[in-house]
């Protein structure tokens, strides 16, 4: 018997038949990795998203798994403004993620509701509000996200809010995450990005906060989706975004550099 929070779900990816929360954050040079091995038929692993409005560049287009369409910013060479609503009609997506961190890339809480209620208001989807980060400064992160809310004045249609968040423990985590559900009870969130940052004990630290995390976030009735990251392997991460690899580390990448999924992966399905 299926539950509501499995009916909501289904509704994200339908005519895909789909139940469990994780989902693979995709990056732009994954092009020789297929994201059909974390697909194994268990309904574990649901969704993938790559930050753009093109499908995943990989060996195995999205690996069986419902994609979601991402406008990371206002208007990208890669994600044109003006092809979004295009895109999504000929892939058929059924959510859309909006806006990368704006809370710390110089986007107001005013401009963004303004764009927000042009250009994905019309998109007859499931929507997320633009990702944020786990900032606490006055006018990022959850602050920010409420100020959007304010500025829409009641005419930005959204399903989610979106988080992302990097850290030291399991509890800082469980806690952000639990502060976003108390501010914003009405909505479910999705987590779009999440781990720990840089940690000493690399892979291993990294298996043990996400088998935690994995089994609080599959608890919470209020969470729809979640994605750690990052579906990549670690040389790939150090060849193409060496600085994020330096940030957060090689230890929370999905893949090893054979194709085959790591510790981190193995946790996924």
């Amino acid at each position: 018997m299926l539950t509501s929070a499995r009916l909501a779900v289904i509704a994200l990816f339908v005519p895909i038949v789909l139940a469990g929360k994780r989902g693979l954050c995709w990056t732009y040079f994954d092009g020789t990795l297929d994201p059909g091995v974390f697909n194994n038929g268990d309904g574990e692993v649901v969704a993938i998203y790559d930050y753009e409005t093109y499908a995943p560049p990989s060996t195995n287009g999205n690996g069986g798994l419902g994609f979601i369409g991402m406008q990371r910013c206002t208007d990208c060479s890669s994600s044109p403004i003006a092809d979004l609503a295009s895109r999504q009609a000929a892939q058929g997506w059924a959510t859309v993620f909006t806006l990368n961190e704006p809370d710390i890339n110089g986007i107001t809480p005013s401009e963004a509701a303004s764009w927000y209620i042009e250009y994905i208001n019309p998109l007859a989807i499931k929507k997320a509000l633009p990702a944020v980060t786990s900032s606490v400064t006055s006018g990022e992160g959850l602050s920010w996200v409420s100020e959007m809310i304010s500025a829409c004045a009641g005419q930005c249609y959204f399903d989610y809010i979106n988080l992302h968040w990097y850290g030291s423990t399991f509890a800082e985590f469980q806690s952000y995450v639990e502060s976003a559900n108390s501010q914003f009870p009405e909505y479910q969130l999705v987590i779009t990005e999440f781990a720990l940052q840089n940690p000493a004990g690399g892979q291993a630290d990294q298996v043990s906060f996400f088998q935690q995390a994995f089994a609080f976030l599959d608890g919470a009735s209020y969470v729809q989706l979640y994605f750690p990251f990052v579906a990549t392997s670690p040389a790939l991460f150090e060849e193409y975004n060496l600085s994020g690899a330096e940030l957060i580390g090689t230890g929370s990448c999905l893949y090893n550099n054979d194709g085959t999924p790591s510790a981190v992966g193995d946790l996924m399905y």
